[in-house]
């Protein structure tokens, strides 16, 4: 039996601040879009152009490795729920508050990928990750419960956008997953940001005269959103080769914690006791599950 990799204080403490550097700027960019005046602009015009900042790797990894016909349909499948994901997030954060939105979408999409898993591939859960999947729902009930509220209505506007989201996030995790055994991360990643823009294109052409506000108010912002959002993944991805995955996976998520302190605090959106209860509660869930892989 193959004995398991010894890790050391330093080796954890790096990845400990490795993942929470990731989950810092996961937290941060979003926090950028949600605070544009379009947020689906803003989120084309970053993807556009972190397509370029991929391009000489994708280049490098094409004529190193090659490319597989058989990644073809796991290409085609990411580009097409990317932009469903790109226009989702971008109408929940126009009609829902970040520290809303945020702990929705980023705790739906890591608990469904084992119920969809369940689904599609017959892996059975366990009682922990049975658990953790009744946490994040409790925990979305919590930050959208009000007392006094009627029974119509205890969800915010744009909470069905951050489902939308989150069911997009584990769909594209699955389909990921299998498309990165085909083909280089690299290269994967470089034609899922051009094929999602290119796709969007028509929609962000129809509102052109947002789209240049948004180049000239945000154009700052676009600039470090389309390199943060690369960069908080390769922080990750840097994490896995000093830990467990199931630790990184569930430390990645405390930025679902920072999303209510942001929303809350710079973003005053108010409520933060609620709020920060509520995404402490869909952390606890996704950490069940993480662990529970």
């Amino acid at each position: 039996m193959a004995r398991e990799r010894p890790y050391s204080l330093a080796v954890t403490l790096t990845a400990l601040l490795l993942v929470l550097a990731a989950a810092v700027i996961h937290a941060a960019w979003n926090a950028l879009a949600k605070r544009a005046a379009d947020p689906t602009s803003f989120l084309w015009s970053a993807a556009a152009l972190g397509t370029v900042l991929y391009v000489p790797a994708a280049v490098w990894a094409l004529h190193v490795h090659g490319a597989r016909l058989a990644a073809l349909p796991f290409v085609v499948a990411t580009i097409l729920l990317h932009a469903v994901y790109y226009v989702a997030l971008g109408r929940a954060y126009r009609e829902a508050d970040y520290s809303l939105v945020y702990p929705v979408a980023r705790g739906l999409g890591v608990v469904l990928v084992p119920a969809l898993a369940l689904v599609i591939f017959d892996e059975r859960l366990s009682a922990l990750g049975t658990a953790g999947i009744a946490l994040v729902v409790v925990g979305i009930f919590c930050l959208h419960w009000r007392r006094g509220a009627g029974r119509a209505r205890h969800l915010d506007a744009g909470i069905g956008w951050a489902v939308v989201t989150g069911l997009t996030i584990a769909s594209y995790s699955l389909v990921d997953k299998a498309g990165v055994s085909r083909m280089h991360p690299f290269a994967y990643i470089a034609l899922m940001e051009l094929g999602a823009s290119l796709v969007l294109l028509p929609v962000v052409l129809a509102r052109r005269e947002r789209l240049a506000h948004e180049w000239r108010t945000n154009r700052t912002a676009i600039v470090l959103t389309a390199a943060l959002s690369p960069g908080a993944y390769l922080l990750v991805l840097f994490a896995f080769q000093l830990s467990k995955v199931a630790y990184v996976v569930a430390g990645r998520e405390m930025s679902i914690v920072l999303s209510a302190l942001i929303g809350s605090l710079w973003m005053h959106e108010g409520a933060l006791g609620r709020r920060l209860a509520g995404a402490a509660v869909i952390l606890a869930g996704v950490a069940c599950v993480a662990l529970a892989r």
